[in-house]
């Protein structure tokens, strides 16, 4: 309710991107608040062993996580770590720094509970993100995603991509090679079969066929059910540890409005698009790989959906942004009690039940 009530209405008075910053340093100030973080821990995390997984051999405290793009630099890790989140995306980062597109680059839909962003992957690149990152203590799971630098031509991707994947996969549990945003040109290309195959295979040079951490290729909602499908499989051939499923849209006609900004929507309207891919992914994979489930989730009602069309976890942005700090707590709670009232000991039981 405070946040509704009371720092949500300050923020919005300010555009979306001083926002962001203000909140960031507002976080950043609270290092000198003597047993903050520990208050933080206390008040926003739920707690249950019922959603706690071993995915890969990494251990989830529960299956909520923030998305990449909210803590572009690493530097927000310590606290979201502490704010109920079974996992922490950073990123996406790049070989090479970049300020992204020209401001502005953040819009707000209020209405449709919606973004629209034009950001441009802007983020302090690979070598001054491993420097915030060597200096902190993991708190929970941390997942780095690495996209390619805005200045490299697509016949090098992978070198791009190799870059900051040796620098930042030391301190994460697991990896994301995005090739799915809008706003860098033609990266999105890198989800044909042909380009995929090369990239994988560019990276698989470099680090064998098995990454020292889990990999995972994250997609976006505007490919057809059959380029998936196609994609899906080019996952299990060179044996890829799991899929996000899915980055922002460039279907903005749900939004019903003249004037909209170019880049890739995300929030509410996006959710039917990402779990219609979630659901085609699940009955493909069958399992054999993990599904991590993003896009429109804002309540534990879509969270639930998302799990029970077959994502083993869920991220949040644009929600948390609508609906505050508490949403992870509020996320897992209204989990914790589904499982409860229907019988069930843990999260794995539910994962896929309505696509079975």
């Amino acid at each position: 309710m405070l946040y509704q009530n009371l720092i949500k209405p300050i923020l919005f008075l300010l555009d979306p991107e001083s926002a962001h910053h203000f909140a960031a340093s507002m976080l950043q100030l609270s290092r000198t608040i003597p047993f903050f973080s520990t208050a933080l821990r206390v008040a926003l995390e739920y707690r249950s062993d019922r959603l706690k997984q071993s995915i890969w051999g990494i251990e989830f405290r529960n299956p909520i996580g923030m998305a990449a793009g909210f803590d572009k630099t690493g530097e927000l890790y310590p606290f979201l770590a502490n704010m109920g989140f079974g996992f922490v995306e950073i990123g996406t980062i790049t070989a090479k720094e970049q300020p992204g597109n020209e401001q502005p680059r953040l819009f707000r839909f209020p209405k449709k509970l919606a973004l629209v962003n034009r950001m441009g992957f802007n983020n302090p690149g690979a070598i001054k993100a491993e420097k915030t990152l060597l200096n902190q203590r993991k708190i929970t799971v941390r997942g780095i995603n690495a996209g390619k630098s805005k200045v490299t031509p697509l016949e090098e991707s992978a070198e791009d991509y190799n870059f900051t994947l040796k620098k930042l996969s030391p301190y994460a549990d697991y990896a994301v090679i995005n090739v799915s945003s809008p706003n860098t040109p033609g990266l999105r290309s890198l989800q044909s079969k042909e380009s995929l195959v090369s990239l994988i295979d560019g990276i698989q040079k470099e680090f064998g066929p098995k990454f020292p951490i889990p990999l995972f290729l994250k997609f976006a909602p505007d490919l057809t059910d059959e380029d998936l499908l196609v994609n899906l499989q080019v996952c299990l051939d060179k044996k890829i540890d799991g899929v996000i499923l899915t980055n922002t849209t460039l279907d903005k006609s749900s939004l019903e409005e003249d004037n909209i900004p170019e880049g890739g929507l995300s929030g509410d309207p996006l959710f039917e698009k990402s779990l219609h891919m979630v659901k085609i992914a699940y009955r493909f994979l069958k399992g054999r790989i993990p599904i991590i489930g993003v896009g429109g989730i804002h309540n534990g009602e879509r969270a639930l959906q998302m799990i029970l069309s077959g994502a083993n976890l869920i991220q949040v942005y644009t929600g948390y942004i609508y609906e505050g700090p508490m949403l992870p707590s509020q996320i897992c709670s209204e989990i914790d009690h589904y499982l409860i009232k229907h019988g069930h000991s843990h999260i794995s039981e539910i994962i896929g039940k309505q696509e079975k």
